[in-house]
């Protein structure tokens, strides 16, 4: 598992996934039905890019996001 801390390392993942999975930004892109400058905007780790865009991404590459507190109580 990763911890994110920024749109950039969000960016970086969703790159990472991308080649490890044979696929292009063009292929992705029409995958998700979004355009290629997203994708690319995205993969930088652009500030402003559609959440909902980016979940689109994430689920279209199989990855899973997990929101989780910092101060979990310990379970017993």
């Amino acid at each position: 598992m990763k911890e994110l801390q920024s749109i950039t390392d969000l960016g970086q993942n969703i790159r990472e996934t991308r080649k490890n999975q044979g696929m292009t930004q063009e292929q992705l892109a029409a995958a998700c039905g979004l355009g290629i400058r997203f994708i690319r905007e995205l993969e930088s780790g652009k500030e402003s890019c559609h959440i909902g865009k980016a979940l689109l991404v994430v689920n279209m590459l199989g990855l899973k996001l997990v929101i989780i507190t910092r101060e979990e109580p310990t379970r017993q």
